[in-house]
């Protein structure tokens, strides 16, 4: 009996074994020697994100991401970790100037700061950028038991 070919679901698609593996897109890198850093201190997590000027990420990370779990997330040592992680992504990028954003009311915010002058990060300003209510929407009318 003659051997048949192995297809696939499409017809005429020989074994994929055979197939041409895809070149990999080299990655260009970046030069970036300022940018701006932007911390969310939340009281269940902090988020650091470090961008160019025009506001296009460069690197990210949270503490959820680095294994910190439950009410952990929100401490200043885990914002210091935080901190510690984007700037090993940046450093490469030759990002050595920071416009610093600040961002909630959790305790990570005084941990993230004292973290990033312990990387040698030179910044350049410092803007708390945290929403404030200027009276809101209407209150709801009151419970009646």
């Amino acid at each position: 009996m003659p051997e048949e070919k192995k297809t696939t679901a499409v017809e005429g698609v020989a074994d994929k074994s055979k197939a041409k593996p895809r070149a990999k897109k080299n990655k260009v890198a970046k030069h970036v020697a300022t940018g701006r850093i932007h911390i969310q201190a939340t009281y269940n997590n902090t988020v650091v994100t470090a961008t160019d000027l025009h506001g296009n990420v460069l690197a990210w990370s949270t503490s959820g991401h680095l294994g910190f779990r439950g009410p952990k997330k929100a401490t200043p040592y885990a914002a210091g970790m935080v901190i510690r992680d984007v700037a090993e992504k940046v450093k490469p990028m030759g990002f050595t100037e920071a416009h610093i954003f600040i961002k909630g009311v959790g305790q990570g915010r005084d941990g993230a700061l004292r973290a990033l002058h312990a990387q040698g990060l030179s910044v350049l300003s410092m803007k708390d950028i945290t929403p404030i209510p200027h009276n809101g929407p209407r209150a709801a009318k009151p419970r009646r038991v």
